[in-house]
């Protein structure tokens, strides 16, 4: 949900006795910080799901590692699930 930050930060002005009027200071740049913050959390968790695959033997890394990798499964391919 784009912005629901700023909701959060309303809240906590609130309860901290503070102006919520300082949140229109904040409207200028919340896009581009939530556009970062949306970057580093996807970037994150392709991260982490990379290193518990590896750390599982779940990772293919013929795959991982081939730059002309079919990733989209446009070919039709499925990846095989090992239980």
């Amino acid at each position: 949900v784009p912005s629901a930050g700023l909701i959060m930060l309303s809240l906590v002005l609130t309860q901290a006795g503070l102006p919520v009027e300082g949140i229109a200071l904040i409207l200028g740049v919340d896009r581009l910080l939530d556009m970062v913050r949306t970057a580093v959390n996807v970037t994150g968790d392709a991260t982490v799901s990379t290193v518990v695959a590896y750390h599982e033997g779940q990772l293919d890394e013929v795959v991982f590692n081939d730059p002309d990798a079919d990733l989209d499964g446009e070919d039709g391919a499925q990846p095989e699930v090992q239980s």
